[in-house]
């Protein structure tokens, strides 16, 4: 089920002008900058970041003391009911965990691998690993239950050396455990087996003795010592894993709530499925939680048809105060927010803002949700977002609620300076602060090439200000510098803009597109379509069959009509797409060419389908090749 258009475009702009935004406590940055004769120019937070913990599990300590029993985290059980675990629980579970891989002399050399998604068990896990100062490294399930070739997952365990590797059920994970574990390696679970293969149980390391040296060694961890490990992806479709130290998280999480500020007026609850191996969800959305004295109730339900009903469920009984999603996850949430009352009442009833990450947010569903909660609650919950990296923690940028807007990101939060330098007509954005990463672990070239000479960290992303003569009106996304390409002309193709007003002119058919051209006279289009948004315009087609969809009469009408829209209001060469072709089949996550959360690797597809773009090419192209 997806949004459907129900509203005018003055309806839109009614809801704007004549209702105001729910006042919420909010850090507003303003900056310092500095131009260079080079054209480089910096931006400094006037503001100073306020002092942080020295670890993360310090936090924890404090909401024992504060709020023992009040619940951290819950998961639907079998009977739908919930199972719930205090901060107290926590604690006391952590730190006999703790004990258990202590005993087995676990390491930064020999750290904990967690292959399971969310899941209190896996949080279990990963505080007793944080409270022992032994690194974990939540990977995505897809690496294990997606992927044929296993080639990510047996990467990373040759990267790692892992100690231990968990997984919630062993039988699930059994032939990717069987296949990538060396016998060496303990494999704990929380149930289930593999065959062949001892298997520890998670209920034997709760009920370890605490180790003698726990509170020392609890007591040594230090801002440098690793917490975790978060993979992601370079150009080679490789993992690289970014080293998460407890000075990046600690102040990262400072410079949420000093700029979320309205997590200090109540504790946060929050709704959430977003992947913990990434760190949207495992760094920002958990350490929020944990930070604020908040609780996280776990949502197994995806942005899809067959999992959004589940999120449904949870929202509600569930009333967010803060709520997390990617721009799908918002589009496939509106329908049922527009029909259902109830549910509009239970998700507004207590909500300071949404934010959303991953991907632009398109007006008709951002003007949706402020026509919703208008009539709901009277104001527009404020919609949030910013810019970050899995090296920054990730929270670097962020807009405020008077300014926030889709493509805009907003200036540094505190703590955090921007490096802006001229890369072919744009400013690529550099950072650093405490939250920025050390590197990547036992890859010391790539490391290298992350940092410039003053020590910014390489984000790869360009920016745009707002307003060139007042930087405080923040700045607005400009593509991936990595991505943009010449044409035969010389004349450069900014990609991230192109591929923005592609995906919104396509609107609903279009989920994410590759465009193709480097050294040739005109620009084209590798199209991944949105099934969800195709059943809009056909409803009889099949939820899961890409093939069906992409030579469906009706969805290539209906392409080739807003195509054609798009093509008209290019302004040159560097706009104008020629040619486009509907992919037939799903990107491949064992080539590199997807991430398990759907990002793409542009590069990656591109290598990876050379020959169909050079049919795309050709002068005869063949029938599947839309051209104008």
């Amino acid at each position: 089920m997806s949004a459907t258009p129900s509203m005018s475009a003055s309806t839109d702009s009614a809801a704007r002008a004549n209702h105001p935004l729910r006042p919420i406590s909010f850090g507003t940055p303003a900056v310092h900058v500095e131009r260079r004769d080079d054209g480089t120019i910096y931006l400094r937070p006037k503001a100073q970041l306020l002092d942080y913990p020295v670890r993360i599990t310090d936090r924890l300590h404090h909401w024992v003391k504060a709020a023992p029993d009040r619940v951290f985290m819950a998961e639907r059980n079998a009977t739908r009911g919930w199972r719930q675990i205090t901060y107290a629980e926590l604690l006391a579970s952590s730190r006999h965990i703790a004990s258990a891989l202590l005993a087995r002399g676990l390491s930064v050399e020999k750290p904990v691998v967690i292959l399971s998604g969310n899941s209190i068990d896996h949080v279990l896990i990963a505080f007793g690993a944080l409270y022992a100062g032994i690194p974990f490294c939540p990977v995505s399930p897809a690496y294990s239950l997606v992927s044929r070739d296993y080639g990510k997952l047996g990467y990373l365990m040759k990267l790692l050396t892992p100690g231990l590797v968990f997984a919630d059920d062993a039988t699930k994970f059994a032939d990717a455990l069987a296949a990538n574990v060396s016998f060496g390696t303990e494999i704990a679970a929380s149930r289930g087996a593999v065959p062949g293969r001892d298997v520890t149980t998670l209920a034997d390391l709760m009920a370890t003795p605490l180790h003698p040296r726990l509170d020392a060694v609890h007591e040594a961890i230090g801002p440098e010592t690793i917490a975790k490990f978060l993979l992601t992806s370079g150009s080679t479709g490789n993992p690289k894993a970014v080293i998460n130290t407890q000075r990046m998280i600690c102040a990262n999480q400072v410079m949420l709530r000093e700029t979320l500020a309205f997590l200090k007026d109540e504790p946060p609850v929050i709704v959430d499925w977003l992947p913990w191996n990434h760190t949207f969800g495992g760094n920002h959305n958990i350490g929020l939680t944990l930070y604020n004295g908040g609780s996280m109730y776990l949502d197994e339900g995806k942005p899809m048809p067959g999992g959004i009903e589940e999120t449904v469920r949870n929202l509600q009984e569930i009333s967010p105060t803060v709520y997390f999603n990617v721009p799908k996850g918002y589009e496939s949430l509106l329908p049922y927010l527009r029909d259902d009352g109830a549910l509009r009442k239970k998700f507004f009833a207590r909500l300071h803002a949404m934010f959303f990450s991953g991907a632009a947010l398109s007006a008709f569903v951002w003007n949706s949700l402020d026509e919703l909660s208008v009539r709901e609650t009277g104001y527009r919950v404020p919609m949030l977002t910013g810019l970050g990296a899995t090296e920054t923690a990730p929270f670097f940028m962020s807009v405020n609620p008077l300014t926030s807007r889709s493509g805009h990101v907003g200036l540094p939060v505190l703590g955090n300076d921007a490096k802006l330098v001229p890369n072919n007509g744009k400013l690529e954005v550099r950072a650093k602060g405490p939250n920025v990463m050390p590197g990547y672990w036992r890859q010391p070239d790539m490391t290298a090439k992350a940092f410039d000479e003053e020590g910014f960290y390489k984000m790869g992303d360009a920016l745009k200000p707002v307003d060139p003569d007042n930087f405080d009106a923040g700045f607005d996304f400009d593509g991936r510098t990595g991505e943009d390409f010449k044409l035969a002309s010389g004349t450069w193709v900014s990609v991230g803009p192109l591929r923005a007003r592609f995906v919104a002119a396509c609107a609903p058919l279009v989920r994410d597109v590759v465009i193709a051209g480097i050294n040739r006279d005109e620009i084209s289009a590798l199209v991944v379509l949105d099934l969800d948004g195709c059943r809009l315009i056909n409803p009889t087609l099949p939820p899961d069959d890409i093939a069906t969809a992409a030579s469906d009469p009706l969805i290539v009408a209906a392409f080739r009509e807003r195509f054609q829209q798009l093509a008209a209001g290019a302004t040159g060469s560097s706009t104008r797409i020629t040619r486009a072709v509907l992919l037939d089949t799903p990107l491949s996550i064992d080539r590199g060419e997807v991430t398990d959360k759907g990002s793409i690797n542009q590069r990656a597809v591109l290598e990876n389908r050379s020959a169909l773009i050079e049919e795309i090419y050709s002068p005869a192209p063949p029938a599947q090749v839309i051209t104008l």
